[in-house]
């Protein structure tokens, strides 16, 4: 949910399509360019009858929709790239910073699948063993 005083993010100079990508996010998740697209499809459902629901005039509809989604899911997964990136970064920071984290979690998003599957079924398995203590002691499970 936007705020009104939320502004669309800064990059540095010379990632252009970084700078590209977060502004065209930002902009096209509004709810001025949603307005903008329902104006522009009512626009064309209007238009049908003039052009009596030729296929030129469905053409226009289906190759412009088609040309706006393939460059959105680019920019897109360019967002969603850098907010992964970022949230494990500060992820990776608060394990650094608490005493009693494991420093082995940091970066554990470069592992393999066969990997976090690994670290995944240790986890399973330590579960119930942490759950029953924690139980013991009226306390949320911690792992040490």
């Amino acid at each position: 949910m936007q705020s009104k005083d939320c502004k669309a993010p800064s990059y540095a100079a010379g990632d252009r399509f970084g700078r590209f990508a977060s502004l065209a996010s930002y902009w096209l998740g509004s709810k001025w360019a949603f307005s903008s697209a329902v104006v522009i499809i009512l626009l064309w459902a209007v238009t049908g009858p003039v052009f009596h629901f030729s296929d030129t005039w469905q053409l226009i509809i289906n190759t412009g929709t088609t040309i706006v989604t393939f460059l959105m899911v680019f920019i897109i997964q360019n967002t969603q790239n850098r907010d992964a990136r970022a949230i494990n970064l500060k992820l990776d920071e608060l394990i650094r910073a608490i005493d009693k984290a494991r420093n082995q979690m940091i970066n554990i998003e470069n592992l393999s699948d066969k990997e976090l599957d690994l670290l995944t079924a240790k986890y399973q398995r330590l579960q119930p063993i942490l759950a029953r203590g924690a139980a013991a002691s009226n306390q949320e499970p911690v792992e040490k």
